[in-house]
């Protein structure tokens, strides 16, 4: 990842609309004291990627998640999904990401469930982890990995920091035609994406590393509906926006975030989940 690339990811989520300001706030709005938290209600409020715990529940079904053992989530944000996936199956969860900003946030919001000792967060790059060979029974990520360019380092990681017989579960957003040149640059200007390709990529780049692909399924319809909620979910949050972060910084979100949007609409962009088991 270039340090122009990494710049413009760590910026886009530093003011991404969801934050831990904008949770905090939803939380008050619902009459929900933030000193008093427990894990289900912060899920309703902290799950930033599509479909909410049911996803998560999903995948973790998927990836044969069990009490006991060590998942990484790779690219892992706010920690919705790692808070979740310890406090419903009892694992151990480290979370990845690349933007300080969100680790910290993670880091407190964990730190408000009463999770501490369960969940903890990294701050890394995915295509060069801080973390030791085979030292995870699973690992997950959820509609990030879109950022990254280096889609080959990145499985390479993945495939590294797992167990032999262990899982690498994930959902992503891949193209379901190739782009024209015009839509992935305005991608990458407004939503820091990389160059964005077919759902076989990643298969082969699994194969390729010594996994085995156990599950795969085409998430582009259902996808297709949620966003087209999402993209009014995040209009809703028009006034924590604007006071965070400015007027033109939402217009700008809002143009960006409804041009994607229509890409799935008109059938360009689409989802994927695959699981895959290093041999």
């Amino acid at each position: 990842m270039t340090d122009v690339h990494r710049d413009a990811v760590i910026g886009f989520y530093d003011r991404h609309p969801i934050n831990e300001d904008e949770i905090l706030a939803k939380l008050l709005a619902a009459g929900i004291d933030p000193k008093h938290l427990d894990v289900e209600t912060l899920a309703r409020f902290d799950q930033d990627h599509y479909g909410g715990t049911a996803a998560v529940d999903e995948l973790a079904s998927r990836a044969g998640i069990v009490a006991g053992a060590h998942v990484l989530d790779v690219c892992s944000g706010m920690g919705g999904p790692a808070r979740w996936l310890a406090h419903r199956y009892g694992c151990r969860v480290t979370g990845l990401d690349l933007t300080r900003s969100r680790v910290e946030a993670a880091q407190r919001l964990t730190a408000r469930v009463g999770l501490d000792t369960l969940v903890d967060f990294v701050e890394g790059d995915a295509t060069a982890m801080p973390l030791p060979d085979a030292g995870f029974d699973a690992v997950v990520g959820q509609e990030a990995w879109v950022h990254v360019p280096d889609k080959a380092a990145l499985i390479r990681e993945c495939a590294r920091v797992v167990r032999p017989g262990g899982t690498i579960a994930f959902t992503d957003i891949v193209a379901r035609v190739p782009l024209q040149p015009s839509e992935q640059q305005r991608l990458y200007d407004e939503m820091s994406y990389a160059p964005l390709g077919l759902a076989d990529e990643y298969l082969a780049l699994l194969e390729s590393q010594g996994c085995e692909i156990v599950y795969l399924e085409d998430l582009s319809d259902v996808w297709t509906r949620l966003l087209v909620e999402r993209l009014q979910m995040y209009r809703s949050l028009r006034d924590t926006t604007v006071a965070k972060f400015g007027q033109q910084h939402f217009e700008s979100w809002d143009r960006g975030y409804a041009f994607f949007v229509g890409l799935y609409v008109e059938g360009r962009l689409g989802g994927t989940r695959i699981v895959a088991r290093r041999r």
